[in-house]
């Protein structure tokens, strides 16, 4: 793949990444936005200091969200896109559009679903301040293991196929990925600072969101790279002009 290629697709990467932010930005208002009020609500009922707010509530719920979405969809566009042009052709015979769906879908499991059932998110007035720090560490050490696992496990199922055909060493991969993950959840540190009276209903809804909100973004991204990056490496031959005379024979 030529360094022109690659640029055009960095720049359909980032296009992509817009347009699945501005998805994701539709679902984190509609559905995240509520539950981060009512747990600022259960925050300030429950707290007996009120500090002053340096940003209002109303702009970090629009312009603030809007902001903080997309330009991380941007960022995040452009980097998938350098990371499929790596991996394409690398993890079989699989179209662009297909190959951009694949990769889409694993990098939201390894990147956000796994580490998301050891550290799931949480809304405000759940956690201590005093271990925000911990907690960061635990999840990015978390994320980061997620990542090389699902790397390896795609390396160990390539190598595998040869003697165990495709279908067989894709499970062995997965089962590999999966056992290890599970021993990784045995091992770290278990995380519970949910207030005992904390309403588990709005919990659940903010998680949910939360996780609605990545794959808001990942799928989006994923359809609409895919079809891009489709139609640049493998256009169209353009139709002939069903007008134009046919020279006559002699």
């Amino acid at each position: 793949m030529n360094s022109a290629t690659v640029r055009n697709l960095l720049v359909r990467g980032m296009l992509a990444g817009l347009a699945a932010g501005v998805l994701a930005l539709v679902v984190a208002y509609l559905l995240g936005e509520p539950s981060v009020d009512k747990a600022i609500s259960f925050e300030d009922a429950h707290s007996h200091e009120h500090e002053m707010e340096v940003v209002s509530r109303s702009l970090q719920s629009t312009a603030g969200l809007a902001t903080g979405v997309l330009v991380y969809g941007v960022a995040f566009g452009g980097i998938a896109a350098l990371a499929y042009c790596f991996a394409l052709g690398r993890v079989g015979r699989f179209s662009p559009r297909a190959t951009a769906l694949l990769l889409s879908g694993c990098a939201l499991l390894a990147v956000y679903v796994v580490p998301f059932l050891k550290y799931p998110a949480n809304p405000p007035s759940v956690g201590d301040p005093d271990t925000i720090g911990k907690r960061t560490t635990l999840y990015f050490l978390m994320m980061v293991l997620s990542v090389l696992l699902a790397v390896a496990a795609a390396i160990l199922g390539k190598r595998l196929a040869p003697s165990l055909g495709t279908w067989w060493a894709t499970v062995v991969a997965v089962a590999a990925f999966a056992v290890v993950i599970g021993l990784a959840y045995a091992f770290l540190p278990v995380i519970n600072e949910v207030p005992a009276d904390f309403p588990a209903a709005l919990l659940w809804r903010f998680r949910l969101s939360a996780l609605a909100i990545q794959s808001a973004l990942w799928g989006g991204f994923g359809l609409l790279f895919g079809e891009l990056a489709e139609r640049q490496l493998n256009p169209k031959p353009a139709k002939a002009d069903s007008g134009r005379a046919v020279p006559a024979a002699n």
